[in-house]
């Protein structure tokens, strides 16, 4: 396994020996943040209503984006759905393969010449678009993805709240080109990933660069600052 792999590690880890070890998550623009290792295998019920929500929506082949220890991917296969789960972390792909999911290692940008129904980007998923600024080519790749009638089932955050004043106002990074684009780097006892882009998309910026591409944008579903959108083809 990639020795810089701190996921995939934690997710090896815990399978083996059941205790629980906080990944750390480092930021350019907040204190350090926590992801209980727990929170990854998580079962169906113990999901957030917006991910219940879009694993009601999966259709036909679905494809599992950023997969993690893919709890998606189980119960959807449990359901009875064909799924392929798709993560760039080697240890969690290791585990997805001993846990009998069909698993790749792969950026989804290298996922070619295969099309499905549903693309499930849940956990802050659509993220893995890195910036704002390079949401409007992820999504082209994504389409060629999609098979006709296909849809993509993502979630985000507005994170405007975060540069909000006790008066109401907000300071802004004047040196950000979008509030919502962040560096994170991941922890994991003695391991720690590189520095990744990582995206925090307000819905109306989502849903003018699904316009352009060409998408329906929907609000599925939205609670406080986290949202559900379905986008398909028009």
């Amino acid at each position: 396994m990639n020795t810089s792999d701190p996921i995939g590690k934690a997710i090896l880890d815990f399978h083996k020996t059941g205790k629980p070890k906080d990944i750390i998550v480092s930021s350019d623009l907040t204190d350090d943040d926590i992801i209980p290792i727990e929170v990854l295998f998580r079962s169906y019920e113990e999901m957030p209503h917006l991910e219940k929500r879009a694993l009601a929506m999966a259709k036909g082949r679905v494809l599992d984006i950023g997969a993690g220890a893919g709890p998606h991917s189980s119960y959807l296969m449990n359901q009875g759905y064909t799924v392929k789960a798709i993560d760039s972390s080697p240890g969690a792909v290791e585990y997805l393969k001993n846990q009998g999911i069909d698993a790749e290692c792969k950026n989804i940008l290298d996922l070619k010449n295969e099309t499905f129904d549903t693309l499930l980007l849940l956990m802050n998923g659509l993220g893995i678009a890195g910036k704002k600024s390079t949401l409007i080519p992820f999504l082209n790749h994504l389409k060629t993805l999609l098979n006709p009638q296909g849809q993509i089932l993502c979630d985000s955050s507005d994170v405007k709240f975060l540069y909000e004043e006790e008066d109401g106002s907000y300071w802004m990074d004047l040196n950000s080109e979008y509030y919502g684009d962040f560096n994170f780097q991941m922890h994991y006892e003695n391991q720690s990933s590189s520095v990744f882009p990582w995206l925090y998309v307000d819905y109306d910026s989502l849903h003018e660069a699904a316009l352009s591409c060409g998408f329906q944008c929907r609000r599925i579903e939205i609670e406080e600052n986290h949202f559900l959108a379905q986008l398909v083809l028009t």
